[in-house]
């Protein structure tokens, strides 16, 4: 059975399927933020929708990270993302990636295990 939540005409945001959560890629809702605002803020987004759909950022398989400035960003990225992630890191891709609005610095996919 595939679980659909947060669903509106484009997308499902949150989709539950034989034990593993898939969520759609999430920007932060504040794009006057720095990298490090923004990545906070994803970070928090992402730690409800996971709860929402009953797992959490130690059950994370993987993560898909675009970032807008790969080369003035990453490390102020993974600052935020060092203090954040699980013990028990995921999997892990990060590339550079044009954004759908000029204000996103970053996107991350998430799919994790249920909790």
């Amino acid at each position: 059975m595939i679980e659909r939540k947060e669903v509106n005409e484009r997308m499902s945001r949150i989709i539950e399927h034989n034990g593993t959560v898939y969520l759609a890629g999430i920007v932060s809702d504040d794009k006057t933020l720095d990298i490090k605002g923004q990545a906070k803020r994803v970070f928090e987004i992402a730690e409800k929708r996971l709860n929402d759909a009953g797992s959490n950022k130690d059950n994370i398989l993987r993560a898909e990270i675009f970032v807008k400035n790969i080369y003035r960003d990453f490390a102020g990225f993974n600052e935020i993302w060092d203090g954040w992630v699980s013990k028990t890191p995921p999997a892990r891709a990060c590339v550079e990636a044009n954004m759908a609005s000029e204000g996103t610095l970053v996107e991350i996919i998430f799919t994790a295990a249920k909790a």
